[in-house]
């Protein structure tokens, strides 16, 4: 299961990946001074995960190239009307 995403555009510059870690361990040692070592630990895994995704094992795929869009059928049936269709039918 994958919690962050390395490859979404946030995550393009060192600068935000790092202070998102940095924030997370920083709230870690915020909550073990405060005394809530529960929460103090879940911060602090939420930035040893961060630490892992965003930095250690950061590799950033290239963005794919968009499709190309293409017209559909252009044999111009789509501008008559449907009763000319139905008395093609009957003949």
């Amino acid at each position: 299961m994958q919690l962050i995403d390395p490859n979404h555009p946030t995550y393009r510059h060192l600068w935000v990946r790092v202070l998102i870690v940095v924030v997370c361990f920083g709230w870690a040692i915020f909550e073990f001074i405060g005394g809530d070592p529960f929460w103090g630990m879940l911060a602090g895994g939420a930035g040893a995960y961060s630490f892992y995704m965003l930095i250690w094992a950061f590799d950033p795929k290239p963005p794919e190239p968009a499709a190309a869009v293409t017209p559909d059928d252009d044999d111009g049936d789509g501008d008559k009307p449907a009763i000319e269709d139905e008395k093609k039918g009957e003949s």
